[in-house]
């Protein structure tokens, strides 16, 4: 069995973390950790606790699940990965920077950290499509639509698929060599010259479309999230087998048989 703690443990995400791990035979669920726990339980009368650093000091979890905040997963990588303990990061907005830091201390700590923008299945398809096609379509934009309670924009999954196009492809500009934005912002943010376009809407979980441009022709590759539910089996996987694994992880297509 494997010991599961779940930081983060009411939140949209947590809250499924959850029920997943307690119906899982092979895993066991070790306690939650939220900033909002107060007056709340969790199944089977595991513990609940407000600070990771105690909850690690209690429980002694295998492995850790973090689906908190992008302003405070940090903190918690830090004092997760200090101790030894592996890290299962749902959280986005990952920096390089930040991601440097994460290798780093996951190395100097003898320990693992798999970060992962997405965990639906679908979006490893998605992104591993949308890499074949780049190799025969240059012009391609990015069109991801979230819920309006996401904090970091573009998305992680977003930011991916361009990193993973751009493996393929060289960078250029796309449109009119002289085309100017009269609306600051109108042409979306820029990865090597890919334009990703950012909705935060009520009614969308996530989705994502990948259009290919070329002479008279569009290729559209399109993700779409029904509900969280979806995520579960990637987040089972990733709780598995990040036990053999070390260092920085990124993407759930690196732990995929």
């Amino acid at each position: 069995m494997i010991k599961v703690l779940v930081n983060g443990a009411f939140g949209r995400m947590g809250s499924e973390v959850v029920r997943m791990v307690t119906a899982n035979p092979e895993l066991e669920l070790a306690g939650g950790v939220d900033i909002n726990a107060a007056g709340k339980t969790l199944p089977d009368g595991k513990p609940v606790f407000t600070n990771i650093g105690e909850a690690l000091e209690a429980v002694k979890p295998d492995v850790v699940v973090d689906f908190t905040r992008p302003d405070v997963v940090m903190d918690s990588l830090r004092i997760i990965l200090k101790k030894g303990i592996r890290a299962v990061v749902g959280t986005t907005g990952f920096t390089p920077e930040r991601l440097a830091e994460v290798k780093e201390l996951a190395e100097a700590n003898n320990t693992a950290a798999l970060i992962v923008p997405n965990f639906a299945l679908g979006a490893v398809v998605m992104i591993k499509l949308a890499t074949e096609a780049a190799k025969y379509f240059k012009d391609v934009e990015i069109i991801e639509k979230h819920h309006d309670q996401k904090l970091d924009a573009p998305s992680g999954t977003a930011i991916l698929t361009a990193q993973k196009i751009g493996e393929v492809r060289e960078a250029h500009k796309q449109g009119h060599p002289n085309e100017r934005e009269t609306l600051a912002g109108s042409r979306g943010g820029d990865i090597d010259g890919i334009r990703i376009h950012s909705m935060r809407l009520q009614g969308y979980v996530a989705s994502q479309e990948v259009v290919f441009g070329s002479q008279g022709e569009t290729l559209k590759i399109i993700n779409d999230t029904i509900n969280r539910e979806c995520y579960m089996p990637g987040v089972a996987m990733a709780c598995k087998k990040i036990g053999s694994r070390q260092g920085l992880v990124y993407g759930l297509d690196q732990i995929l048989d």
